[in-house]
């Protein structure tokens, strides 16, 4: 399917959908502000906290809209898709809720907090390899007549994600930028809709992707042009981030509406964690502390403006997240 097509099959109307199905099934997340922060960059932060959306992440959002469009006969078979973690609890939730059977393809290094919260809300977890799980998740899914609900690169799973920052303009309209992380795209292509839906009186908020310096391929793909791929999964601290490719349904989106896209260090986004933990109390994971690392790295022009950031979750490796935090009020 060209791009083209897949811009036309997507577009701010999908999220305001999804929107109203999620409305009293998703947590309406509160926003948190940082009065140290604005001082110190002459910006006003507004910080989306989807760590406290069920499941801890954004990623239910997505989970729940899709399986919610299956016919019955579909739900009943049941679903499967590919995870290291998020997407994976939040299909097993959306599942458990809508009567609809979930296997995930996980990862075997996926974070044990992860790897328990989907087994814990009922997901088949079949392990497998990092660099294997599509292919894993696809001959299951022939094998056993199940349903493939990707991570990220399905039309449902874009539109409902993209109500999180729906949510953030209605409840603080007229943002001047509006940043996400940036792994496989589905939270940044859904943003993109949602700043296009119309909410406030000013024009649309730029929207910025922000992403690891070693998992950089979304910046390489929106600088050339074209979907770069890279050979192998990347390590960064950041574990929800560690994709080597966007989605096509995503990229098609993004491409087309975004602003920019930057990456970050590993020690800038163990500064970003720590303030989020220690000077604002909101246990995020290293994930949802990138875009801060923009800010505090100066990667991103904010002074004078409205910002909104989007917190995409709370499930964290509390050890590894402690002695990311430890190196880095060490500094």
């Amino acid at each position: 399917m060209r791009y083209s097509d897949l811009m036309n099959s997507l577009h701010p109307d999908t999220v305001l959908r999804a929107a109203e199905t999620l409305d009293s099934i998703a947590h309406r997340t509160p926003i948190f502000t940082s009065r140290t922060l604005d001082d110190r960059f002459g910006a006003k932060f507004f910080f989306k906290g989807e760590h406290l959306q069920r499941c801890g992440a954004f990623k239910f959002r997505g989970a729940y809209y899709a399986i919610s469009r299956l016919n019955p006969d579909e739900r009943a078979r049941g679903v499967i898709t590919f995870s290291s973690g998020n997407h994976a609890s939040g299909m097993a939730l959306g599942g458990a809720l809508l009567g609809a059977p979930v296997t995930v393809a996980m990862p075997t290094n996926t974070a044990p907090i992860k790897r328990k919260a989907a087994a814990g809300y009922g997901a088949e977890l079949v392990d497998c390899e990092a660099s294997e799980r599509e292919a894993v998740g696809e001959r299951i899914a022939k094998e056993r007549g199940l349903t493939v609900i990707p991570p990220y690169d399905h039309d449902d799973v874009i539109a409902g994600q993209g109500t999180a920052a729906l949510e953030l303009l209605e409840d603080q309209p007229d943002l001047d930028l509006l940043l996400t992380p940036l792994g496989g795209g589905g939270l940044l292509a859904g943003t993109c809709l949602a700043a296009q839906a119309g909410i406030g009186e000013g024009p649309p908020p730029n929207v910025i992707g922000v992403e690891p310096e070693v998992a950089d391929d979304g910046a390489r793909s929106f600088h050339s042009g074209r979907i770069v791929r890279l050979e192998t999964v990347p390590e960064t601290i950041a574990d929800g981030l560690r994709t080597r490719y966007v989605g096509e349904r995503n990229f098609a989106v993004f491409s087309q509406r975004l602003t920019d896209v930057v990456t970050v260090s590993e020690a800038a986004i163990g500064s970003a964690l720590a303030h989020l933990w220690l000077r604002m109390k909101l246990l995020t994971e290293p994930s949802a502390a990138v875009p801060l690392a923009a800010i505090l790295e100066g990667k991103i022009d904010v002074r004078g403006r409205r910002v909104g950031i989007i917190l995409s979750g709370g499930n964290c490796d509390p050890r590894a997240a402690a002695e990311l935090i430890d190196r880095a009020v060490s500094l």
